[in-house]
Parts: C-alpha cells; structure tokens; sequence
C-alpha cells in the first residue's frame, strides 16, 4: 500500500480496531445535557481534538521517530491519561490495532508491544511498519479522535448526516494544525470535563458504548 492509501484505510471507520464502540465521552455528555445540537458538539469536538487528539497523537508520533521505546511510550501515557476508564479504553483500542496490524504486517515484531498496549503505542508502530511519516500517523489519530466521536453524537442525537459532515469538514483545519503541532514535539495536557465523563460512563446502566 502506499503511503495516502494507508492513510486513508488507517482512517476509515470500518477499520476493525473496536473505535465504533467508543463514544469518546460523548454518550456521558449527552445524558446529562451537555450536548443536545451541532454547535454544543463542535464545541465538544474541538476539546476533544485539542486534548485527548492532540496528545494521542504526539506520543504515537514520539513511538513512529523512535524517541520513545514501546515500554516508555506505554508508561508516558499512562501518566498522561489521568482517568483510568480513559486508559482501559486507549488500551482496548490498542489492542485492536495490533491484532489487525499482525494480519498486515506480517514481518513485525507485534510481540513486543505486549498484550495490552495503549492506542498511541499501536499507531506510532504501525507507522513505522507501514513507512508512514509523522505528520501522516498524528493527522489519521486525530482525524479518528474527532470522527469517532462526531458519529456517537450524530446517533445520539438523532442529528442531519450531512449537518454531522458538514461540521467535520469545517474541523479539518484544526485537525491538520493539531497533527503539526504533535509531530513537533510530546504534549501533555489534559481536559479535566473529558477525564470526569469518561470516569462517570463506567457507572452507567446498559450504556449503548463502551466508552
């Protein structure tokens, strides 16, 4: 595959990692009324870009040029993920990327990632396995990041498709900055609203998404 096509397979949503399963917090938001239109969820969407894509993505980034190793990487972000639903599901995700990357990528050491590895660890691997560049692996998580969720709101809410597409098209100058700014160097914040939801979704009765 070449490097676009890869991209772009990295980034479409039928890839089978588990990411349609999560809301990204989304469908804790929607419950206790935080989100209830597009623009309450554009706004949602750029803290998740600005946040959770943008350090996903700069740590896989830090994994694809080899400035972190898998097990420092997996530690980095841990201590970057402060709730511990957000780290079950970053790890869930991760595994689901390497299970699909051993089927591609047949001559990689898939091994050495472990049994669990968190998300950004699979990607930035997965870069490399696949010659990727950094800016190539940070924009499809962050793309996914926002995507991801966009879908969960657009269910959620019962809201127009093309009033969903519409907005991620108008997001996609943000994703484009927020990937140059991850291949530029580790980020480490967080957004304490998205860490609290993500933690409180865990107590839901009969949530319609893992996450």
């Amino acid at each position: 595959m070449t490097g676009l096509a890869t991209l772009l397979t990295l980034a479409d949503s039928r890839l089978p990692i588990g990411g349609h399963v999560h809301s990204g917090g989304v469908e804790e938001a929607v419950a206790r009324g935080l989100l209830s239109d597009v623009d309450t969820v554009r706004a949602y969407l750029v803290r998740r870009i600005r946040s959770h894509g943008l350090v996903t993505a700069s740590l896989a980034v830090a994994v694809r040029t080899g400035l972190l190793d898998a097990p420092a990487a997996d530690a980095e972000t841990d201590a970057r993920t402060p709730a511990p639903a957000s780290r079950a599901t970053s790890r869930a995700q991760g595994r689901g990327l390497v299970r699909l990357a051993r089927r591609v990528w047949l001559d990689h050491d898939w091994d050495a990632l472990g049994a669990k590895p968190h998300l950004a660890v699979a990607a930035g691997t997965v870069g490399a396995a696949a010659d990727l560049t950094p800016i190539q692996i940070a924009l499809a998580l962050v793309y996914t990041t926002m995507t991801g969720s966009a879908t969960a709101a657009q269910r959620l809410l019962a809201l127009d498709p093309g009033d969903v597409a519409a907005l991620t098209f108008d997001l996609s100058g943000l994703c484009e900055s927020t990937a140059a700014a991850a291949a530029a160097g580790l980020a480490d914040l967080s957004d304490p609203l998205l860490d609290v939801l993500a933690q409180q979704h865990t107590e839901r009765e009969r949530p319609l998404f893992v996450s």
